[in-house]
C-alpha cells in the first residue's frame, strides 16, 4: 500500500491533465495480494488459463471451456476472477451457494439467459457517457438495455440466496432515462453526432420549426419548376439542387436562346447552362442557413441529453457490476449442469481429495472419446509430494494438469469435473512444465528450466501446489538424477509444500523409503507384443520401465533404428562395459581378429591391489543412501579413467 497509494496518485494526476472532461470514476477499488490467489505468467502458460500453448488463443483454454456469458462485462469479470482465485474459504461458499441455487431450477435459469443476451456492455456505455463520447445509437443501446432490467430483478428476487438477493438489490431499473431516451432520441440515428437526424420530433420546438423549413425544398422545387416552366415556354426546364453548386434551373442547349434577362449564368455544361434567380438565391439562403442552424442545435440538444444521463454513470456502473457478476456465476451454473461438474468443499486444511477427477478442457475436445478418469490424494501426512513414473505420452502431464485446474477451478467458486472433491486452500500454483531455449536471452532449455524450478524453491510456501514434470532432463543422467534428488529433498524437508513430481528416473521412487509423507504413483499401461497400450489409469507403486522404444515406435522411427535401440538397451541392461567403464554402445558388422589387451590394462577382477578396487570393497552400503551411492559410483569411474590414460 505504501507504494500503490502514490502511484495510484499519479495516474489519477495523468488523467485530469489529460482528459479532456471530468473523471467518471469516483472510488478505486484496492486489491489485497493477501486475499488472491498468485498465478505467475509460467503457471498461467502452462495450465492454458486463458490461451493455449500451442497459438495463444483462446480456444482450448479453461476460459474458453468457462465462459457462457452472455455480456462483455461478465466474460471480462469471469476472466479476471480465474486470474485471480480466492483464498477466503467463506467467500469462495458463497459463490458455490449462488451457483448451486442457479442450477436449481433450469427454467428460471433459462429466463436468465434471456434478460442477459438483451444486455448490452453498460459497463462501457456509462464510461462513452461520463466521458463524452457516446452517440446517439449508444444511448439506444442503453435504453434497450435498461428495458430488460426490471424483469431480470424480479426474476433475481425470486431466489432465496444471499448473493443473489444482494445482486438483485445493485440493480437499478433507471425508468427516468429510459423514457428520457425514448422522447429525446430518433428512433436510427446516423453514427456522427453532427450530421444532423438526432432529435427525436416533438422533443426541442426550435428543431421542429428549423426541420419543417428544411424538409419544405421539394415543395418549392416542384412550385417553381412549374411556374418557371409556364412563364418561359420551355417545357425541358429543370429545378434541381447539389452539395456543391446549391440551387439552380438548368436549361438545354436547344433552348437556351428562350432565357429570360432575369437568369443568372452560374454554370455551363456539355448539353446545357444552369442558372439562378433572385427568388432562387434568396430562398437558398433561407434553407441553407435553416439546415446549418438544424444541425448546431441538435448537436447541443443533444449534449445536454448525453449529459443529463452522465449525472447517473455511477448508479449505471453499480447495475453493471452486478450483471456481470450474475452473468459469470450464471457461466459457471450453465457449465456444471452441461458437464455434469459437482460442488467441491473448500476448506483451509492440508487436504486435495478428488474422486474420478477429468481435466476439464480434454474431456471437452475428446469428442466421443471417453475421458478415463482418476483419483488423487494430497495431505500432510503420507501424501505430501506425489512421485509419478510412467513412459511418456502416458499422461503424467495431464493428470498433474488436472488437479491443479480442479483446485484452481474450485477457488474460484465453480464446480469441478470429479465424482467428489475436496480442497485445503492453496496460496499459490507453482509449475515447470515442459521447456524451451530463449535464445535472445542466450539462455539454454537446461537453464531455461533450472530458473523456473529456482523460482519455485525460492518463493513457495507450505500452502502452495507445486507441479514439476522431468526436472533434470536437459542434462547428463547422473547429473538430472541429482538435481531432481535434491529438489525433492529440499521441498520435503524445507518447504513441506503439496507437490506432484513427474519424472523418467525410476531412481526417485527410492525416496519414498527415507523421506516421509512421499508416495509413489504410475500411468499404468498394458504390454501387447512390442506394442503398448496407454490405459490412462493412475496407480499406486512407481513404474519398472520406461518404455520409451515402444513410444519411439509409436511416433514413427525406422523399424532398423528401433532393432538397433533394443541392442543398445540390451547392453545397458546387462551392465556391459569398455575399460572406461562406458556402455558399449558401438559395434561393427565385422569385428575382425580379436586385439590383444594392451599393457597396463586395467583388471577389475584380478587386480585387487588397485586403490580403487579397495575403496569399493570399504565401502558400507547399506549406510548409503542411492544419492551418496551414485556420486561415489561416478567419483570411482572417473579414477578408473584418469588410471588408463596415464598407463597409455
Amino acid at each position: 500500500m505504501i507504494v500503490a497509494i502514490p502511484a495510484a496518485g499519479a495516474l489519477i494526476n495523468y488523467l485530469e491533465e489529460t482528459q479532456k472532461d471530468s473523471l467518471t470514476f469516483k472510488t478505486i477499488d484496492v486489491l489485497r495480494r493477501d486475499s488472491k490467489m498468485l498465478l505467475d505468467a509460467a503457471t498461467l502458460k502452462n495450465l492454458e488459463i486463458a490461451r493455449n500453448m500451442r497459438s495463444a488463443e483462446p480456444e482450448g483454454s479453461l476460459l474458453w471451456l468457462m465462459d457462457e456469458t452472455f455480456t462483455p462485462m461478465g466474460g471480462r469479470l469471469l476472466r479476471n476472477w480465474l486470474l485471480n482465485p480466492l483464498l477466503d474459504a467463506e467467500e469462495i461458499g458463497q459463490r458455490q451457494d449462488a451457483v448451486e441455487s442457479l442450477m436449481s431450477d433450469s427454467g428460471r435459469l433459462s429466463k436468465i439467459q434471456a434478460a442477459l443476451k438483451s444486455i448490452y456492455d453498460i459497463e462501457r456505455l456509462a464510461s462513452k457517457i461520463g466521458g463524452g463520447t457516446a452517440n446517439a445509437r449508444d444511448l439506444l443501446s442503453l435504453k434497450n438495455s435498461i428495458e430488460a432490467l426490471p424483469g431480470l430483478k424480479t426474476l433475481l428476487k425470486e431466489y432465496d440466496d444471499k448473493t443473489i438477493n444482494a445482486l438483485s438489490d445493485r440493480i437499478d431499473v433507471f425508468s427516468d432515462i429510459k423514457s428520457f431516451i425514448e422522447k429525446a432520441v430518433t428512433d436510427d440515428p446516423p453514427l456522427t453526432v453532427k450530421e444532423g437526424g438526432l432529435i427525436k420530433k416533438g422533443f426541442n420546438a426550435e428543431i421542429d420549426e428549423l426541420r419543417e423549413i428544411s424538409g419544405s425544398g421539394k415543395d418549392f422545387i416542384a412550385s417553381l419548376q412549374a411556374r418557371e416552366k409556364e412563364s418561359t415556354g420551355i417545357s425541358s426546364l429543370k429545378v434541381g439542387y447539389n452539395k456543391v453548386f446549391g440551387y439552380y434551373i438548368e436549361i438545354t442547349k436547344a433552348n437556351l436562346s428562350q432565357v429570360p434577362e432575369e437568369y443568372i449564368r452560374k454554370q455551363t455544361l456539355v448539353n446545357g447552362e444552369r442558372f439562378i434567380t433572385p427568388e432562387l438565391k434568396e430562398y437558398e439562403a433561407k434553407v441553407l442557413g435553416a439546415e446549418e442552424r438544424l444541425r448546431n442545435i441538435e448537436y447541443d440538444v443533444f449534449v445536454k441529453v448525453r449529459d443529463d444521463i452522465a449525472a447517473e454513470t455511477g448508479k449505471l456502473r453499480q447495475t453493471s457490476s452486478a450483471i456481470a457478476g450474475l452473468d459469470a456465476l450464471h457461466s459457471f451454473a450453465h457449465i456444471a449442469r452441461k458437464y455434469n461438474y459437482e460442488r467441491p468443499v473448500v476448506d483451509y486444511g492440508d487436504v486435495i481429495q478428488v474422486s474420478e477427477s477429468r481435466h476439464p478442457v480434454i474431456e471437452k475436445l475428446s469428442s466421443g472419446e471417453k475421458f478415463i478418469p482418476n483419483d488423487c490424494l494430497i495431505d500432510a501426512a503420507s501424501n505430501k509430494i506425489l512421485i509419478i513414473t510412467g513412459p511418456n505420452m502416458a499422461g503424467k502431464s495431464t493428470y498433474m494438469r488436472q488437479i491443479a485446474l480442479i483446485v484452481l477451478m474450485a477457488q474460484v467458486g465453480s464446480f469441478v469435473p470429479a465424482k467428489e472433491a475436496r480442497v485445503g486452500i492453496v496460496d499459490r500454483i507453482f509449475t515447470r512444465i515442459g521447456a524451451s531455449d530463449i535464445i535472445t536471452k542466450g539462455q539454454s532449455t537446461f537453464m531455461v528450466e533450472m530458473i523456473e524450478t529456482a523460482n519455485i524453491l525460492n518463493n513457495a510456501t507450505g500452502k502452495s501446489l507445486i507441479l514439476l514434470d522431468e526436472v533434470g532432463r536437459g542434462t547428463s543422467t547422473f547429473d538430472g538424477i541429482s538435481i531432481a534428488w535434491a529438489v525433492v529433498e529440499y521441498i520435503a524437508k524445507e518447504l513441506k509444500a503439496r507437490t506432484l513430481f513427474a519424472t523418467h528416473y525410476h531412481e526417485l521412487t527410492e525416496l519414498s523409503i527415507i523421506l516421509d509423507g512421499i508416495k509413489n504413483l504410475n500411468v499404468a499401461v498394458k504390454e501387447w507384443g512390442d506394442e503398448i497400450i496407454f490405459l490412462r489409469r493412475i496407480e499406486e507403486g512407481g513404474a519398472d520401465k520406461s518404455y520409451g522404444i515402444q513410444v519411439a515406435r509409436l511416433a514413427g522411427l525406422p523399424e532398423d533404428t528401433i532393432k538397433r535401440a533394443r541392442e543398445i538397451l540390451s547392453n545397458l541392461e546387462k551392465s556391459e562395459l569398455n575399460e572406461l567403464g562406458a556402455p558399449k554402445l558401438a559395434y561393427s558388422p565385422d569385428p575382425g581378429p580379436a586385439q590383444a589387451p594392451k599393457t597396463g590394462q586395467l583388471d577389475l577382477f584380478t587386480t585387487q591391489t588397485d586403490p580403487v578396487i579397495k575403496e569399493l570393497l570399504g565401502l558400507d552400503i547399506l549406510s548409503m543412501t542411492p544419492i551418496e551411492a551414485l556420486n561415489k559410483l561416478f567419483d570411482m569411474r572417473k579414477k578408473l579413467a584418469d588410471g588408463k590414460e596415464k598407463t597409455d
